[in-house]
């Protein structure tokens, strides 16, 4: 019986992955005069790498990527603010399945991008907590995120179940011992989902896998 949700972020509840992505393009041009083609991208995430790998490549320094970095962190949150992030029927889902269950969100996101994502949607209100990348030693694929939302919650691995939509929440999700739903997401829908236990298109199918 589930009576725990804990929810990743970024392509889970919010449509910010094309925004980094296009964050990451600009940067790497205008730093480095560097593209960084859609598949490329893919391969990148799926793998755990690094899009800063192609200017280390090219012999920048440390330092001019660190410059580069910080200015991508800078774009992403200018769209953040000025683009449509909320994913259509998310709120209505949360609703309801907030009557039955206690939800939280296990992301990797910064705590200052995350509440910039957050700060009108209304999504945080069904949740009990959120946990970001200052909250936690060891980031996603450790099971350590996952693990301290299961603390938070007093729950055993049997009565939570994690939303994902990449490998490397799924690995972190899977080596804590909790069961693991795939949400379909075009910028990870070629990684590898061999561990997942459901795949979904939307979080509406939630409802129907829960009951």
């Amino acid at each position: 019986m589930k009576k725990y949700i804990l929810f990743d972020n970024d392509g889970v509840l919010v449509h910010t992955e094309p925004l980094y992505f296009k964050a990451n393009i600009k940067a790497l041009q205008e730093y480095f005069n560097l593209s960084l083609e859609f598949e490329e991208y893919m391969k990148i995430m799926s793998e755990g790498t690094t899009v800063w790998q192609k200017a280390l490549d090219k012999g920048f320094t440390q330092n001019e990527i660190e410059i580069a970095r910080n200015k991508r962190n800078e774009y992403y949150q200018e769209f953040l603010k000025t683009e449509n992030i909320l994913i259509q029927g998310v709120k209505e889902v949360l609703k309801e399945l907030s009557k039955e269950y206690k939800m939280g969100i296990v992301t990797t996101s910064r705590r200052v991008d995350f509440e910039i994502i957050h700060k009108d949607l209304g999504i945080v209100d069904f949740m009990d907590f959120v946990l970001c990348e200052e909250d936690y030693e060891f980031a996603k694929p450790h099971p350590q995120p996952y693990l301290k939302g299961l603390e938070i919650f007093g729950a055993n691995k049997d009565e939570a179940i994690v939303i994902e939509d990449s490998t490397r929440g799924l690995t972190a999700a899977y080596k804590a011992g909790i069961e693991c739903v795939i949400v379909k997401n075009e910028f990870t829908i070629t990684q590898d989902f061999s561990k997942a236990s459901y795949f979904i298109d939307t979080l509406k199918e939630l409802e129907t896998i829960l009951s």
